[in-house]
């Protein structure tokens, strides 16, 4: 043998040397029995204490169902004999086991999405098909008696619990008949023309706000986050009438903008020629006048010279007027009391028109004469 010579009472481990010991496996039973009779000597029966503790084991496992748990982004509201009692937060919580109390759980800031005259996008272009429309819903009457097709959708979320589970059956239908009733009343007060253009962002605020304001009216207990405005445009059987309106429009608007142009451009310069022609007979009044005045200034006081000595006044005033009619001609004006006596100095050459004299073309009065 490898560990010497052992005989059959000897082991491997030296001659007459026990193996050792194995624990021995706890006997459950024992203990069982054990338990029940320190249960029942506390309560005072053999069977009595045993039953006593089922039930208080029974009786902690129902207080332990009111456990739960609300995870973020939840609200608990909990019922108590099916009424809302409390609402309760994320995080682990506690309720009446049933049939006292039970607990809802609703997500609150889940946003739920609610479509308008259509059910579904095309995948592929990202538009609104022909076979998704629901035209009872998108079909709306405008201001102006045009109808267009507005479909739209409505992002929302709970925003009070207790709200929300007792008054409202179905929320997300009466979020449609709230969205579509609001969004006819604003696409009634405003034209075609603006629905498809600006007017776009305000229509679907103030929709908006109608619909919060129907909600909250029927304590809900729902937030509206958003309203967008699809493919806004007129029905298919129209298109092409519409269209031909709108081409017609924007003729009359560019007409409209050349005569306000034209407008612009010839009224001012009206308005200038006008003004400078009443400039201009104003000045021409203030010349007028000034040379009347001063004529007839000019004529008093030649008059008063002429009261002082006539005679004399007469024959300037007749030398003067004469050289005012004659300072054009060529001739020559001689007086006829100089006789044969006055030999006249005539300049013939400078007396002949176009010639280059000093004095050519000039008149020649008396005064020219040159006495022998």
């Amino acid at each position: 043998m490898p560990w010497g010579d052992n005989t059959r009472n000897q082991g491997p481990w030296g001659s007459n040397t026990p193996p050792p010991s194995r624990p021995t496996p706890p006997d459950f039973e024992e203990l069982f029995r054990q338990l029940r009779k320190q249960v029942d000597k506390f309560f005072g029966g053999e069977n009595k204490g045993f039953f006593m503790l089922l039930a208080l084991v029974a009786a902690f496992l129902w207080l332990a169902t009111g456990v739960y748990t609300v995870d973020p982004g939840e609200q608990g509201a909990v019922l108590r004999f099916g009424a809302y009692h409390r609402t309760s937060e994320p995080g682990i919580n506690y309720h009446l086991p049933a049939p006292f109390e039970r607990v809802v759980k609703v997500p609150t800031e889940k946003i739920s999405t609610v479509n308008v005259g259509f059910r579904a996008y095309d995948a592929a272009g990202g538009k609104i098909t022909k076979e998704n429309k629901v035209l009872e819903e998108s079909l709306m009457l405008t201001e102006n008696r045009n109808i267009a097709e507005v479909p739209f959708d409505v992002n929302w979320k709970v925003a009070d619990v207790s709200k929300f589970l007792f008054n409202v059956k179905d929320p997300a239908g009466t979020v449609k008949s709230v969205a579509e009733s609001a969004m006819r009343e604003v696409i009634a007060r405003n034209k075609f023309g603006d629905i498809i253009s600006v007017g776009k962002e305000k229509i679907a605020g103030d929709a908006k706000q109608i619909m919060q304001d129907i909600l909250d009216n029927y304590d809900a207990g729902i937030l509206i986050t958003q309203l967008n405005m699809r493919d806004v445009q007129p029905p298919e059987e129209v298109v092409d009438a519409f269209i031909d309106v709108e081409d017609a429009k924007q003729d009359r608007d560019k007409q409209i903008e050349q005569a306000r142009a034209y407008e612009n451009d010839i009224i001012p310069r009206a308005r200038g020629d006008a003004e400078r022609i009443l400039q201009e007979a104003a000045g021409y009044k203030e010349r007028v006048v000034a040379k009347a005045q001063g004529e007839s200034k000019r004529f008093l006081a030649v008059y008063d010279k002429y009261k002082d000595n006539k005679e004399i006044t007469r024959k300037r005033l007749y030398i003067e007027t004469m050289e005012d009619v004659l300072k054009n001609t060529n001739k020559v004006v001689m007086d006829g009391k100089a006789g044969s006596s006055v030999v006249p100095y005539l300049p013939l050459a400078e007396l002949k028109p176009g010639a280059g004299g000093k004095d050519a073309g000039q008149p020649v009065n008396a005064t020219n004469a040159v006495k022998q």
